[in-house]
C-alpha cells in the first residue's frame, strides 16, 4: 500500500540543540561511509518516556446505528521510528565525504544546475512510499555536485520518511562481486539485495573496461529492477545525448590530429558506454538531466579559492 509518512526531526526533544540543530539526529563521516546517530539531545524520550510507544486516539465507524466511535491504538513513538530510521541509513552505505550532503547547502553556478537540483528536491518531497516512481539520471563534468545530489535525496527519503535505499558506486560494485567470486558467491548473491531495496542510486555509471563481465552484471541489475517497476536514481559522466555530433570537416576535407581527439572524446556518450538495450530501459525508467560540459569543478574551484587566499611563503609569523 502507498503511503506517505511524516520525517522524525525537531519533535519537541530536540529544539534549540546545537549539536543537531533541531533535526535530533547527527549523521557524520566515519571512516569511507556516512553514519547517523540519535543525537544526545533525544535519547530520552519525554513523550513516551523511554517506552517506544504511545497510545493515539482513533475515530471509526462500525455501524451506522452506533455512529462514530472513539478508541486507543498503540503506536511507535516518534523516538522509536527516529531510531529505526538512523538504523536504515546507516545500511545505505553512504560515502563519508557526502555526510553533510543536502539540498540546501548544494551550489549551483547555471541554471542547468539549478534543475538539476530541482528535480532531484521535487522527486524527494513527492516521493510516495511503496509506490512506482520515475526516478531521475544526472550528466556531467566531474566535481559539478551529481554525488552530492544522490546523497541529499537518499538521506531526505530515509530520515524524514523510512524508505529503505542503497547505494553504490558501480567499479566498486565490480570489484565486490569479483572478490565476491573468490569466496565462493555467484554475482547474483551480491546483486540480489540491490535488486530488491526500494530506492537504490547507481553512481559513475559507465565508468569501466566495459568487459563482458561487467555489461552482464550491469544488464542483471537494471532488467531485475526494471521489470520490477523499482526505482532508480543515477549519476554519470558520460552524456545523455542520443547521438553523436559530428565536427563539421575542412573545406579540403582534412582533419587534424587534434579534431581526431576530440571526435573520440565527443564520442563518449551514455548510450555507447551502457548499449542500446540498457539505454532503452533509462529512458523509461528516469528523468534526463544533463550538466552542460563548461560547468565549473567544485572541488577544484574551491581549492583555487584557498590558494588565492594563503598568504606568500614568508609572510607567516610576521610581526604583529
Amino acid at each position: 500500500m502507498a503511503m506517505r509518512e511524516t520525517g522524525v526531526g525537531a519533535k519537541a526533544t530536540g529544539d534549540g540543540c546545537r549539536v543537531c540543530a533541531g533535526r535530533t539526529y547527527v549523521i557524520e563521516r566515519q571512516g569511507d561511509q556516512a553514519q547517523a546517530r540519535v543525537c544526545v539531545c533525544s535519547e530520552n524520550c519525554s513523550i513516551c518516556g523511554g517506552r517506544g510507544h504511545v497510545l493515539v486516539e482513533r475515530e471509526g465507524v462500525y455501524s451506522k446505528k452506533v455512529g462514530p466511535k472513539q478508541y486507543e491504538v498503540m503506536e511507535p513513538c516518534t523516538c522509536t521510528r527516529r531510531r529505526r530510521r538512523v538504523a536504515i541509513f546507516n545500511d545505505v552505505r553512504m560515502p563519508g565525504v557526502m555526510a553533510h550532503a543536502s539540498f540546501d547547502n548544494y551550489r549551483a553556478f547555471n541554471e542547468a544546475q539549478d534543475r538539476g537540483r530541482g528535480v532531484a528536491m521535487h522527486f524527494g518531497h513527492q516521493y510516495v512510499k511503496g509506490a512506482t516512481s520515475k526516478g531521475f539520471i544526472l550528466s556531467g563534468p566531474v566535481g559539478t555536485g551529481k554525488t552530492h545530489l544522490l546523497a541529499a535525496t537518499l538521506g531526505h527519503l530515509v530520515i524524514e520518511m523510512g524508505v529503505r535505499a542503497r547505494y553504490v558506486e558501480i567499479s566498486l560494485l565490480y570489484a565486490t562481486i569479483r572478490r565476491g567470486f573468490q569466496d565462493g558467491k555467484s554475482g547474483g548473491e551480491i546483486i540480489g539485495p540491490l535488486s530488491e531495496v526500494e530506492v537504490l542510486a547507481i553512481d559513475e555509471l559507465g565508468k569501466g573496461r566495459g568487459s563482458p563481465f561487467e555489461m552482464e552484471t550491469l544488464d542483471e541489475l537494471i532488467a531485475r529492477r526494471y521489470n520490477a517497476g523499482r526505482t532508480t536514481l543515477f549519476a554519470t559522466n558520460y552524456s545523455l545525448e542520443p547521438e553523436k555530433k559530428q565536427r563539421p570537416l575542412s573545406p579540403t576535407g582534412y582533419r587534424t590530429t587534434e579534431d581526431a581527439k576530440a571526435v573520440v572524446k565527443e564520442a563518449e556518450l551514455l548510450r555507447e558506454r551502457v548499449g542500446e538495450r540498457i539505454y532503452s530501459r533509462l529512458c523509461e525508467m528516469c528523468t534526463f538531466v544533463e550538466l552542460p560540459k563548461d560547468t565549473p569543478d567544485r572541488r577544484r574551484t574551491r581549492q583555487e579559492m584557498d590558494t588565492l587566499h594563503q598568504p606568500p611563503t614568508g609572510i607567516r609569523g610576521a610581526a604583529r
